[in-house]
């Protein structure tokens, strides 16, 4: 989406009044280049292609069809939107896994451009073809190595987009043809998957690294994730679409505890503006083949079965990484936004506990309204707190309650409350100025003694007259 300027918006500029310029097409600013990475390890016998569909009218060259699929069929889990109006991917893709029982999956599909959500049976219909095309067009692909009878689907499927309208067919349906025939298993075809999949996004947002595990010794695994989302971001999911690779051999039960325990320390722990969209998904692929590159395992390596042993340990600290990874690149890219804060929460009981006090702080407008004018106004960010829901009684004592900012680069704090009163002579505001000018923030939230030592992380942005230009225009 590009919003187009106009006469109000010159005579607001020469009034002061800061507008949202979005690049040009295709184009990645400057200051975010620095997000990208130049190489990456990708998982073994994993393929990624894409091609163009048109599928929103104003998209005239950018590819917004992607594929991602294995050579050898897949382990999978999925996390999904908890948003009642759930779309129609998000529908089939968890009937394909319930089906399967996380089995057999052999690759995903993903188009930009139209959510296919809230689109009724029709909808559905279009999930179902979209899987049916990618399952087609790998049979031709790999011919007799892949079973042509069967006619249960085994590819999952992500849209992302505008809710409320029917998917282009006759546009996706040679496009998912035409990106499967132009796979590859580089970093520039993992980053043309990356870019193919944005909306709103203003840089493609990928990451990967290599683990080991306890039981392959002289084994190296590898994970990658791309994640797409630049609003409507909050927890429970948000139009955010990510999808993780992995190599190692993984059994989908395992994969699915993983998954989970990933999404609630990483995308469930970000918020950009406290909406929850239909269409959330992360999905993550499992397809065995760096151990059976190993050479104690040349014929049938086995997976990793249990989810309290140190092999599911290991995958478990590498997929919560770059989980992470991605779901705070989504904030550095929140729609409009010139802040990245990382809000903290130091004494709570437990990590749902920390994390309900931060999302309150996070979905805050007029905390988030408030970073933006580079202004320290703590009693926003209190209030916040006071009103979290979803607390045990005796968790937030105003008597205990601290507040600081604390500065990004080298970790200075400044007081702004200390157990409940105001600090002695107020505020230091110029020096909360400065802090404020910094593009990265901490907002240190002390609950007090007694409550226990459990510190939780949140990541959020700031709320821009930007935001609303684009939301505004989004459709157009």
């Amino acid at each position: 989406m590009t919003p187009r300027p106009n006469s109000q918006s010159f005579k607001n500029i020469a009034k002061g009044i800061r507008q949202y310029s979005a690049p040009a097409e295709g184009a990645i600013p400057a200051s975010k280049q620095r997000f990208i990475p130049t190489d990456a390890h990708i998982p073994k016998d994993y393929l990624f292609g894409t091609a163009y569909a048109g599928v929103k009218p104003s998209n005239k060259s950018n590819h917004d069809v992607a594929v991602v699929h294995s050579t050898a069929a897949c382990s999978a889990a999925s996390v999904f939107t908890q948003n009642r109006f759930q779309a129609a991917p998000v529908t089939v893709s968890r009937d394909i896994l319930d089906r399967r029982k996380g089995r057999g999956i052999k690759g995903i599909v993903i188009n930009s451009g139209c959510a296919n959500a809230v689109t009724g049976h029709g909808g559905l219909e279009d999930a179902k073809s979209m899987s049916s095309e990618l399952d087609h067009a790998l049979r031709q692909q790999e011919g007799a190595s892949m079973s042509s009878s069967s006619s249960e689907l085994s590819s999952l499927v992500m849209s992302t987009g505008v809710i409320g309208q029917r998917l282009p067919m006759p546009k996706i349906t040679p496009a998912i043809a035409a990106a499967t025939a132009a796979t590859g298993s580089t970093y520039d075809a993992f980053h043309r998957v990356a870019r193919a999949i944005c909306t709103t996004d203003t840089f493609p947002k990928l990451a990967s690294r290599t683990f080991t595990l306890p039981s392959f010794p002289g084994s190296t695994f590898a994970i990658c994730g791309t994640a797409k989302g630049a609003g409507m971001i909050h927890p429970n999911m948000a139009t955010l679409l990510g999808l993780l690779c992995t190599d190692a051999p993984v059994a989908p039960n395992v994969l699915s505890s993983v998954l989970k325990s990933a999404v609630d320390k990483s995308f469930n722990c970000i918020s950009i503006d406290g909406d929850t969209s239909t269409n959330d998904t992360v999905s993550l692929l499992a397809n065995g083949a760096g151990a059976r590159a190993s050479p104690l395992y040349k014929s049938a390596p086995p997976e990793i079965t249990d989810a309290d042993s140190g092999d599911a340990q290991a995958l478990s600290e590498a997929v919560t990484d770059i989980a992470g990874q991605l779901a705070r690149l989504v904030v550095r890219d929140g729609e409009g936004a010139t802040k990245f804060v990382t809000i903290r929460v130091a004494g709570a009981p437990d990590h749902y506990s920390g994390r309900q006090i931060a999302s309150s702080v996070a979905r805050s407008p007029l905390v988030k309204t408030a970073l933006y004018g580079k202004d320290a106004n703590w009693g926003r960010i209190l209030c916040a707190v006071g009103y979290t829901d979803g607390l045990a009684e005796g968790i937030i004592d105003p008597s205990k309650v601290s507040v600081s900012f604390v500065r990004e680069a080298d970790g200075e704090e400044l007081r702004l409350l200390v157990d409940g009163e105001p600090v002695a002579g107020g505020v230091d505001e110029e020096k909360a100025g400065r802090m404020l000018q910094d593009e990265e923030l901490q907002i240190l939230i002390r609950l007090g003694e007694g409550n226990g030592g459990e510190e939780v992380r949140f990541w959020t942005c700031d709320l821009s007259h930007e935001y609303v230009t684009i939301n505004g225009d989004y459709r157009t």
